[in-house]
Order: structure tokens, then sequence, then C-alpha cells
């Protein structure tokens, strides 16, 4: 199957869903990824149901990302991870719904400054939100996709380097095509990692691919013109430009459309 190169939805974006899937397949792209946040924020977003029926027909695949604010599956805080893990369940029924091909997830976190015992509970949680999230994955029969995270100099995050991620990777018994990766090469870069790391400790596992650049100061997502070589090389079913803005979407594409009007304005 010829991977798919697409876009996802930010908060930040006006559009409605109709119209960012005509403007990405405008710009010649054929994947939509749908971030929870986008779905819970924007006045006008569509059933699980009509996802799947305007990406039909438009052409588009579907990845969905699971909640990553006002949110953690490592909470030490037993009701909030289990809030957490109960939230990305029911992305994995939205996915499953509208006939997604994946759910990406980041891993949780914990504040660095809290001590040691509340940060080994809060690991602890994180490996058991992520059993019992593949588990559902599983039983719904939608890829689960762990995400490389930048790291943070307040939070400690589980899956900044190839060896943390495929060692919680590993403390999960689900068939591997349920618990896949998502590689992000602007969180690689950032982190002074390189992607293809990733890519010989992880192969075929990577089911979908970030794509953004940045200066490696901070985790910019700026436009990423030179994604051909990553699409050849990477072996991911979905590339997926994370960008900030609509027009730095169309930059990635080497053009200057213009985005959808909309009433739905950002401001600062």
């Amino acid at each position: 199957m010829m991977p798919r190169v697409g876009a996802a939805m930010d908060i930040r974006f006006g559009a409605t869903v109709e119209e960012f899937m005509q403007y990405i397949t405008d710009l010649g792209l054929d994947h939509v990824e749908f971030k929870r946040e986008y779905l819970a924020g924007h006045p006008n977003t569509p059933s699980a149901d009509e996802v799947r029926e305007l990406s039909e027909q438009y052409g588009v695949t579907v990845t969905y990302h699971a909640p990553f604010r006002d949110w953690n599956v490592g909470s030490y805080d037993e009701t909030a991870r289990t809030d957490s893990v109960e939230r990305v369940k029911r992305t994995l029924d939205d996915a499953a719904d509208a006939g997604a091909q994946g759910v990406v997830v980041h891993g949780g976190s914990v504040p660095r400054r809290y001590p040691r015992w509340v940060r080994d509970r809060a690991n602890e949680a994180a490996l058991r939100s992520l059993a019992e999230c593949a588990e559902y994955a599983q039983h719904v029969g939608v890829p689960l996709c762990l995400e490389n995270q930048p790291i943070d100099e307040q939070k400690q995050r589980y899956t900044t380097t190839p060896s943390d991620l495929a060692a919680m990777l590993e403390t999960v018994d689900v068939a591997p095509q349920y618990l896949c990766v998502t590689l992000d090469v602007g969180h690689a870069k950032v982190n002074g990692e390189d992607w293809r790391d990733f890519v010989e400790e992880f192969g075929h596992r990577i089911r979908v691919c970030h794509l953004h650049d940045n200066d490696g100061t901070a985790d910019q997502h700026r436009p990423l013109p030179e994604y051909d070589s990553l699409v050849e090389a990477i072996p991911a079913d979905q590339f997926v430009f994370e960008m900030k803005s609509l027009e730095d979407l169309a930059r990635s594409v080497g053009t200057e459309r213009s985005p959808p009007e909309t009433e739905l304005t950002v401001h600062e």
C-alpha cells in the first residue's frame, strides 16, 4: 500500500472538517488526523459516522489523536488516570466507527519536582494505562500508536528516546499490530535524536509519522518542505503534517494557496 500524506486538524484552525478536507485535497494530500482537542473545541464537529462519510466523499484516510491537554494517563491520581484512560478508549471507539487507520497516544508525564516515590507511582500508572488502552485497541480492532515525545524541562516523559519507547512497549502483552509507534521527526530533532534510530529500532511497527521542523532549541512545529525523503525512508502508512496554521501547511507542500475563509479567528 502506498503511504498517505496528510495533515492534522489543530484546535487553532477555524475551518470545518469538510472545508479542511477540501483544502488539503486541493493541495494534493489525502489523509486527515483528528486531534481530540479540535473535535472538542470547534463549534461544528461531525460525528464519527459523518467523518467516515466525508472521508469517503473526499477520498482521504483518517487517523485520530487521543487527548493530550487536560489529560494524563500517567497521573499518580487514580481518578485522573482512569478518566484519561476512558477518554482514550472513547477515541478508539470513534476511530473504529469512522473507519480510521489508528489512534495516536502520548505516554503520560509527571512533574520532575515531585519526590521520587510520586514519580515512581506515576511511571507505574503510565505503564498500566498503556496496557489497558492497548488491550481495548485490540478489542475494537484499531491500532494504538505510541508517540515519541519532546523532552520537557518541567515534566518527566517516558518516550523521548528509542530505548525508552521500546521499554514501554515491551511491558504490554498484546498483538504488535495493535500497539504500534508514531514517529514524530520534529520531536526527535529537538531531543537531539536521529529519526533513523527510531526506524532501526521499530521498523514496520511505525504506523504514523508526524512531520514538522524546528531549529533544535524548541518544539516549534515549523513547515517541512523537504519531506519527500522522509516519506521514502520511513516505513509508515500515514504521514501527517502538524502545523500551527493552514498557511504553514501550504508552505510545506510548496504553495501559497490561501486557506478557506471562516468566521472563526485566532486571537492572541
